[in-house]
């Protein structure tokens, strides 16, 4: 008898906004359609039902002792360092005998990204009469949710970075809705500052909810006091494909104890924008002016081929 693959175990942020948590619910459901050899089940960390508690109770009615856990969030910020690992903790204790590896959050994986530059052309298209833009003239702004970890807002920052690489863009800016610097209408004043003339605002975020209102709100207020430039809303990721398989290659991770650092979006992995001539070139050691008696130490990218 072949040992059942451990259960999928998927926790959210929570939003107030009913429509942001009947999507993530609907994600779950989604999911397990997709996968019927493996129990699926999802829960918030605050805000909205149902709790992940009542997630890892309901894995375990269902029969189940090993679970991997994923946090459907884009960046390592408190909720995925913190509270989920506490929350799962609490629940080994509450129910003996289970086990659980612990994934890593989605972050800016190369086909997030895709589906980023999906909704930018969708908001630079000719719709509703408007002409096409062209994206050399456009100036992006990735407005992202906003932490008092540095180390999370800087992961956005990361990901405006590889949007903005080899895609044709004349900038891709960084502004946060909450909780951290630039607020979205001092984004928007920077880009102009930059000599922007048309700007599209794009949320990073999964699901609809209120901050992704909030931004768009914003974007509109700050539009109408700035009529001199064209202001475009893109939309947020929402439930694509690229994202369902994603969570299923961050529980395939966790469950393998696979778990990388940067090298989703290493260039010598994937083909990105500009870069596809570097997937799978060898690596070869820098040449150290110090090393002139040719005893390479361990500074060098073969130790990153290695490690992948």
């Amino acid at each position: 008898m072949t040992t059942p693959p451990p259960a999928l175990l998927i926790a959210g942020h929570g939003t107030r906004d009913e429509a942001g948590a009947e999507a993530f619910r609907d994600f779950v459901r989604e999911l397990g359609a997709r996968h019927p050899e493996l129990p699926v089940a999802g829960g918030f960390i605050e805000l909205s039902p149902p709790p992940l508690g009542d997630a890892v109770t309901e894995l375990v009615e269902r029969g189940v002792r090993r679970f991997a856990a994923v946090p459907l969030m884009l960046v390592s910020a408190g909720h995925a360092k913190g509270d989920i690992p506490a929350a799962l903790s609490r629940e080994k204790e509450r129910h003996p005998g289970i086990s659980y590896t612990y994934g890593r959050p989605l972050g800016p994986h190369p086909s997030l990204l895709n589906v980023l530059e999906r909704r930018l052309d969708e908001a630079l298209g000719a719709t509703g009469g408007r002409t096409p833009l062209d994206r050399a003239d456009v100036t992006v702004l990735l407005v992202g949710r906003g932490s008092t970890d540095p180390d999370a807002n800087a992961e956005v920052y990361k990901a405006a970075r590889l949007l903005w690489e080899g895609r044709g863009y004349a900038g891709v800016e960084t502004a946060f809705v909450s909780l951290a610097a630039p607020d979205v209408p001092s984004g928007l004043d920077r880009c102009v500052a930059l000599g922007a003339r048309r700007i599209v605002v794009l949320p990073y975020f999964l699901f609809t909810g209120i901050l992704p209102d909030r931004v768009r709100q914003q974007t509109e207020g700050w539009a109408a006091a700035h009529p001199e430039v064209e202001v475009r809303s893109a939309d947020v990721i929402g439930p694509e494909p690229e994202l369902l398989d994603l969570v299923m290659e961050r529980y395939q991770e966790a469950v393998k104890g696979d778990l990388r650092m940067n090298c989703d979006s290493c260039v010598y992995r994937i083909a990105l924008p500009g870069f596809e001539d570097k997937v799978g070139l060898p690596q070869q050691p820098h040449f150290h002016p110090d090393d002139d008696d040719h005893h390479h130490h361990g500074h060098h990218h073969g130790a990153h081929t290695h490690a992948h």
